[in-house]
C-alpha cells in the first residue's frame, strides 16, 4: 500500500512558527551547532518538536537533540535501517501500517502476540522499531508530523511479556522521536496486562501518558471510529483496509536515496 500526501487532512500547519518559538529555535541552533556542527542540517520543524518535548526549555531541548544526534550517528550510521539486518523481526509481521486518522496521522497497528522475549535478540528488536518509527515518520506530512498507533493485545499472555523490550522501545520513542506520537490506543486488554503496565508506567513521561488510551473490548469500535473513518480503519476492527505489514507499505523516499 502506498501512502500519498493528498490523503492527509486537518493537521496542524508546521510551516507556521510563532515569533516566540522562532527566537528559541535560533537559541537552540547556537547551542547544538557549537557542540555538533552536523546539526546545521536540522530544519526548524524538527527543532520545534524537541523544544515542545522539553516544555520550551531551550537548554533541555538542546541536550535532548544532541543526545538524539549522537545516537543517530551510531545506531543508524547509513541514515536508515536496512531490512537485511532485521530479517527475523520482519518475518513476524509484528507491525502493520495503513490509512490515516481524521487528523491526517498515519496509522500503525502493532500485534503484540506476535512477539516473544528473546534476550539475545534485543538489538534486532530495537532496530526493527527504529525502522518502523522511521517509516511511520516519513509517511507524515509537513501539515501533520505525528502518527497514531493501535497496540493490539488480543491473545497476549505471560509468554509474550517482554518488559526489557518494551522499555527499550519506549526509550527510543520518547528520546529519539519526540512529539511524533499523536495517540496510542491499547486494546484487547487481558487481565495480566495490568501487572506489566504497572512495571512500565513509571518510565512513561507525562507528555506520552497524555496520548495513551486504554480501551475496553466493548468500546473498541466506537473509540476507533471516533478518530478514524471506516474507510481508513483496518478490516479486523470493522473497517475497509486490509492489514499491510510495515515492510510492504510503500512510503516515498524510504529508504532514502
Amino acid at each position: 500500500m502506498e501512502f500519498h500526501s493528498a490523503s492527509r487532512q486537518n493537521g496542524t500547519n508546521v510551516d507556521y512558527i510563532s515569533d516566540a518559538d522562532r527566537v528559541k529555535i535560533v537559541s537552540m541552533r547556537h547551542v547544538i551547532e557549537k557542540e555538533d556542527p552536523a546539526s546545521k542540517v536540522a530544519d526548524d520543524a524538527t527543532l520545534r518538536r524537541f523544544l515542545y518535548a522539553r516544555e520550551s526549555n531551550v537548554q533541555n531541548a538542546s541536550e535532548l537533540y544532541l543526545k538524539y544526534s549522537k545516537w543517530r550517528q551510531t545506531f543508524v550510521p547509513h541514515g536508515y535501517i536496512s531490512e537485511t539486518v532485521i530479517t527475523n523481526e520482519l518475518k513476524k509481521n509484528l507491525a502493520c501500517m495503513q490509512g490515516f486518522d481524521k487528523e491526517g496521522r498515519p496509522i500503525a497497528v502493532v500485534i503484540l502476540n506476535r512477539h516473544k522475549p528473546c534476550y539475545n535478540a534485543l538489538e534486532e528488536l530495537k532496530r526493527y522499531f527504529v525502522y518502523s518509527f522511521d517509516k511511520m515518520s516519513s509517511s507524515t506530512s509537513r501539515e501533520q508530523e505525528k502518527f497514531a498507533i493501535i497496540a493490539d493485545l488480543e491473545g497476549w499472555s505471560y509468554k509474550h511479556v517482554d518488559i526489557r523490550g518494551y522499555l527499550a522501545i519506549l526509550e527510543i520513542l520518547q528520546s529519539y522521536y519526540p512529539e511524533r506520537l499523536g495517540k496510542l490506543y491499547i486494546i484487547h486488554l487481558p487481565y495480566i496486562f495490568w501487572a506489566a503496565w504497572n512495571m512500565v508506567y513509571p518510565f512513561i513521561d507525562k507528555r506520552t501518558r497524555e496520548k495513551v488510551v486504554l480501551v475496553e473490548k466493548k468500546d473498541i469500535r466506537t473509540t476507533l471510529l471516533n478518530d478514524i473513518d471506516e474507510s481508513q480503519l483496518p478490516e479486523i476492527y470493522g473497517g475497509d483496509l486490509p492489514l499491510v505489514p510495515i515492510q510492504d507499505a510503500v512510503v516515498p523516499n524510504v529508504p532514502p536515496n
